[in-house]
């Protein structure tokens, strides 16, 4: 018999993406999220992510978080994966609310799974080597399922935009600590923090199906509940929509929740941080992280993407940064 592989990814692709809707405004005016759009005019972030998720955990194991309202971005992008794995919210509010639906759908189908949870808004230069990190988080996870990891990367550089993590000690495992979080520090600060160890933080995490879930219970256990009722009648029921009214119902209801934010922040004490090497990690959150990428891209490669009508599959965020920046998103890795 087949041993039973428990190895998930949850990718995050719920959100608006509104702080880049600038670059993210088609010519006909509609908003597109930023998860479904292109640095280069090829796949999208999510297609990257998926891939991502595709080289660590079994394929028809990587689940997707969506919004109803986005359908017409998802529905073609999300073309080739299982019906069961893309987990549509009536609407977004938050990640938290969009972790905790996914986990529980992923735990009614494998109870004992591990989940390696990736937000759909990042770029990475150096796959290999965060891959090889991802790797590396899930083993550790199947050590310690009940400790939550969370990577972080080493920076190149003080980025007063990004979200920092200070490690600690190392635990009887060989884990690191999290000794404290640092949301946005001025750039004074994130140079102090790089020299004392600190880490960008990705808002990649890696644990068991069970240990997150008992998160959410200990501080919203009553709406964890209700949640997870629903879940399973609408599991059962298959993919008809007999439910979704008592669904929306349900989400006009819920607050907002920000994983990191909510669940994470003062619990550092349960967490611990797998140090990622620099391999040209970036979050893509703001119209200015999209332009530091883009400075990085090799400038040749760029431009193929984003002028052959053959590779063009996404609206670019080069194409749109550069025509409302000239001469600013085409700079060249040499330049």
């Amino acid at each position: 018999m087949k041993q039973a592989n428990h190895a998930w990814a949850l990718v995050l692709a719920g959100g608006e993406g509104s702080r880049l809707r600038a670059l993210t405004t088609h010519s006909s005016g509609t908003a597109i999220p930023k998860q479904y759009c292109s640095l280069t005019g090829r796949y999208s972030l999510l297609e990257e992510t998926i891939e991502r998720a595709w080289q660590v955990v079994p394929r028809d194991q990587v689940c997707t978080i969506v919004a109803h309202q986005h359908r017409e971005w998802w529905s073609e992008q999300l073309g080739t994966s299982l019906p069961q794995n893309v987990i549509v919210q009536p609407r977004n509010k938050g990640t938290g609310i969009g972790v905790l639906y996914s986990l529980l759908h992923i735990s009614h189908r494998d109870p004992a799974a591990r989940v390696l949870l990736l937000p759909a808004d990042h770029y990475v230069r150096d796959e290999e080597t965060l891959g090889q990190s991802l790797k590396f988080a899930m083993q550790r996870v199947t050590a310690t399922p009940g400790t939550p990891l969370l990577l972080g990367v080493q920076p190149d550089h003080a980025d007063p935009d990004l979200g920092y993590i200070l490690p600690g000690d190392r635990d009887d495992f060989g884990n690191r600590t999290v000794a404290r979080f640092l949301e946005k520090p001025n750039p004074t600060v994130a140079a102090q923090i790089i020299d004392a160890g600190g880490l960008w933080n990705t808002f990649i995490i890696a644990a068991s199906v069970q240990t997150l879930i008992n998160m959410f219970m200990q501080h919203y256990a009553p709406l964890v509940m209700e949640m997870q009722v629903l879940v399973c009648r609408r599991i059962l029921a298959g993919s008809g929509t007999a439910l979704w009214p008592a669904l929306f119902s349900l989400y006009e209801r819920l607050p907002q929740l920000d994983f990191s934010r909510d669940l994470l922040q003062g619990r550092e004490e349960r967490l611990r941080v797998i140090d990622v090497p620099a391999c040209g990690w970036n979050d893509l959150g703001t119209p200015a992280r999209v332009a530091a990428t883009l400075r990085g891209l090799d400038r040749g490669l760029d431009n193929r993407a984003c002028d052959d009508p053959e590779t063009t599959r996404h609206l670019s965020l080069a194409a749109q940064h550069a025509a409302l920046h000239p001469g600013v998103a085409r700079v060249s890795a040499a330049a």
